[in-house]
């Protein structure tokens, strides 16, 4: 870790390494696996991990087969990354010129790697994903990450995370930035490439989680050294607005999804609770809670975020012009979606307050225009 990468006053106990780059790389191992940072080295100068060993690139033998790691030797990239202070002072002991990458999955970090490169946009259906931006809309001057960040960040009315001071930022050699967060649950985040027509959350912003690395800070290749912005050196936990984008983008895994819990039958409740019986009012209720129900019947990353806020905005209106009693409408929403989304109770709550909020101020009569 060079000179200038100095730790915050939380990190007092343990002084910053000095010296040049080179022999501090030990150094800065050490720092990152201190922190819970599996670390791998690097190929001298370069953000690429260092080569496998001539038996592992003589075969394809899949990682978790390699002999390696239990020799005590790197192989396989981050597959490799080790906390172990003992074969991490063997590591960079012996190749002081090496550089350092951190695993980001073992690490529950979420890095936000911005780009700024210079190259011409792509179509506009591939700046933001899932976002369509009409021709009507003038691009010029949108050149580069930074760009389609901030243009994402104020759709969602926040700051864009290239501006955030309160999470560890890593200033690239080729002008680029690392937003780096933490993970505080254990969804396993995927790694994507902004320019992937698959997922990706925005033209040249790649989000590097499970699956992949990062370099880290201090560390100095060919063409410079990823040096922080500032003195706050701890990531921040990722915003949830950021949470519900990557979401929305598909940076989650497929998992075995058990069979959903049964839904209880809140909504008829709160439609008898409302006078209305089983009629109009209770079919649309029911029809309402119907998408946000079968989001339990598939895996994460199916729009739930957006489902549930259009539920809520909607069921808002429905209890402003006084068809259904604000209590237990939140309850159904909250209930139908636990059910769906098991273990997200937080994240559920505030995307139910929020579009409640907004649809309180939309009231929706039974001719279905606003007042």
């Amino acid at each position: 870790m060079p000179a200038e990468l100095h730790l915050s006053h939380s990190d007092s106990t343990e002084p910053a390494p000095r010296g040049p780059s080179v022999a501090s790389s030990l150094a800065t191992a050490q720092w990152c696996a201190r922190r819970g940072w599996p670390v791998h080295p690097l190929a001298p100068g370069l953000k690429k991990p260092a080569a496998n060993c001539r038996p592992c690139r003589d075969s394809t033998h899949a990682p978790a087969d390699c002999p390696c790691p239990r020799a005590g030797r790197w192989c396989h990239s981050f597959h490799a990354a080790t906390l172990d202070q003992s074969r991490i002072q063997q590591w960079w002991g012996q190749h002081p010129e090496y550089g350092i990458g951190v695993s980001c999955g073992p690490a529950g970090l979420v890095v936000i790697d911005i780009d700024a490169h210079a190259c011409e946009p792509p179509a506009r259906d591939r700046i933001l994903p899932g976002i369509p931006i009409s021709n009507e809309v003038d691009l010029t001057g949108l050149a580069n990450g930074f760009h389609t960040l901030a243009v994402l960040a104020a759709l969602r009315g926040q700051p864009s995370p290239a501006d955030d001071t309160a999470t560890l930022r890593v200033r690239t050699p080729s002008g680029g930035l690392h937003v780096w967060y933490r993970s505080t649950d254990k969804r396993q985040w995927l790694s994507s490439a902004g320019s992937s027509r698959g997922r990706a959350l925005a033209w040249q912003v790649d989000i590097r989680a499970h699956g992949s690395y990062i370099v880290a800070p201090g560390t100095t290749t060919h063409h410079g050294t990823y040096t922080p912005v500032d003195d706050v050196l701890e990531p921040a936990a990722l915003p949830l607005w950021l949470s519900q984008e990557l979401d929305r983008t598909g940076h989650l895994p497929a998992p075995t999804v058990p069979a959903p819990r049964p839904v209880p039958p809140r909504a008829q409740q709160a439609v008898l609770a409302a006078g209305g019986g089983r009629g109009r009012t209770e079919r649309l209720l029911a029809r309402l809670l119907a998408p946000v129900e079968a989001c339990g019947q598939v895996a994460e990353g199916a729009g739930f975020s957006d489902v549930l806020n259009r539920a809520a905005y909607t069921l808002g209106g429905l209890v402003a012009a006084g068809r259904l009693p604000q209590q237990e409408a939140e309850q159904a929403l909250k209930d139908t979606a636990a059910a769906a989304r098991p273990g997200q109770e937080q994240r559920i709550d505030q995307i139910i307050r929020s579009g409640l909020a907004a649809g309180l101020n939309k009231p929706l009569h039974a001719t279905g225009r606003h007042s």
